[in-house]
């Protein structure tokens, strides 16, 4: 039929001062302009049939998305994860004191990875607090990706390399006699605690929520099902992943101190705490802290923190011979990562496994030399 011809998408039209403006119907059923005029027909109907494009592919951004605070948004974001109060604890400090100075009022559309660098650069830069950075890093990355699956932001700003490594202190693996020092020299309610979490490869809160019933001496294995976190006041809590809950068996040369200590200091009952302070009550990092101390000064050991135990049990395991996936049931990872540490000090013993065989077989070519000179048997076959 005869008359004017429209566009299927959108239309142009021409302002008194010679240029077109733009308007098109979004997927929300808004009607909005192009965000600039066009000085050519042709131009205006080359960003429509763009836009058209751009929707029907489903790549469309409402222009007013990402106009919303970072720091509003990653508070809410923390609100609503199900989190330990520990690592929730951990994130809103990390906001406060690393992120929200910076971005905390930047709207997530106006974040460029240009900015993300210079923020990092300038933290790295200064004397303290650079350890949290790569944390830092991690949480502002997570943050943000729940942002593009929002549709906030087209694609995530943080994309530098290696950001989120944090270059961690190699921390010291204990010998099997300083183990039994220690344990020989801390207050006797805690010895057993001692060699659980360097045999047993316990986390503090593993071994302040163990109960009981999560001990089984006969099987000579300890269940890890409950946690206690010690972050303004003591709360039950659960492993953070499924691999957290996890039996591990233990050697038998620990199992007689801890039917002692069952025996002598733990709470009654099989939902009674294993480990309990000098008064019966729930174990206190706060509390233990100065037995500790008092026992590494009292062996020689500096600088050595109860989690080294944990390190050093998961060593001697490596070293007896537990594959990645061993290790990583032992330690309740679910990423390989952390086991490949620990194969690394395995690679250790190979080097001294290979010097041993280097001494026998160099002990052998001896005898065989003397053999030679002397008057023993011929060669045989294998010493030609």
């Amino acid at each position: 039929m005869p008359g004017r011809k429209t566009r299927a998408f959108g239309n142009i039209r021409p302002l008194s001062s010679g240029r077109f403006q733009v308007r098109y119907r979004s997927p929300d059923g808004r009607t909005r302009p192009a965000p600039t005029t066009f000085a050519t027909r042709k131009a205006a109907q080359r960003w429509l049939t763009l836009k058209e494009a751009e929707i029907a592919q489903g790549d469309w951004f409402a222009p007013e998305a990402g106009a919303l605070p970072f720091g509003e948004y990653a508070a809410e974001w923390i609100e609503h994860r199900d989190l330990t109060r520990k690592t929730r604890r951990t994130y809103e400090d990390l906001l406060r004191l690393h992120l929200a100075p910076t971005f905390g009022n930047m709207l997530l559309s106006e974040i460029k990875e240009a900015d993300i660098r210079r923020w990092r650069s300038s933290r790295l830069r200064r004397k303290r607090g650079k350890a949290q950075i790569p944390k830092a890093y991690r949480l502002m990355r997570a943050v943000l990706n729940t942002a593009v699956k929002d549709r906030l932001i087209r694609e995530n700003p943080c994309q530098i390399d290696g950001a989120g490594l944090e270059e961690t202190e190699e921390r010291p693996v204990l010998s099997v006699s300083e183990v039994f020092e220690l344990a020989e020299a801390i207050k006797p309610r805690y010895r057993a605690l001692v060699l659980l979490a360097t045999f047993g490869s316990l986390r503090w809160g593993e071994l302040a929520g163990l109960r009981r019933r999560h001990l089984d001496l006969d099987k000579r294995t300890v269940t890890v099902r409950e946690t206690v976190s010690d972050v303004g006041g003591l709360y039950k809590g659960k492993p953070k992943s499924r691999a957290g809950h996890r039996t591990v068996s233990l050697p038998e040369l620990v199992v007689p101190d801890l039917r002692r200590h069952l025996d002598e200091y733990s709470a009654p009952g099989p939902d009674g705490f294993v480990f309990v302070g000098v008064r019966g009550n729930q174990l206190r990092r706060g509390n233990f802290s100065k037995y500790w101390a008092d026992a590494c000064a009292a062996v020689g050991l500096e600088d050595v923190h109860l989690h080294d135990l944990r390190h050093t049990g998961n060593t001697y395991a490596a070293e007896a011979g537990a594959s990645v996936r061993e290790l990583m049931r032992r330690m309740g990872h679910s990423s390989a990562r952390a086991a490949m540490i620990y194969l690394h000090a395995r690679d250790e013993r190979e080097r001294e496994i290979a010097d041993r065989l280097g001494e026998r077989v160099a002990e052998e070519l001896r005898a065989n030399r003397a053999e030679d000179d002397g008057d023993g048997p011929p060669p045989t076959g294998a010493r030609r």
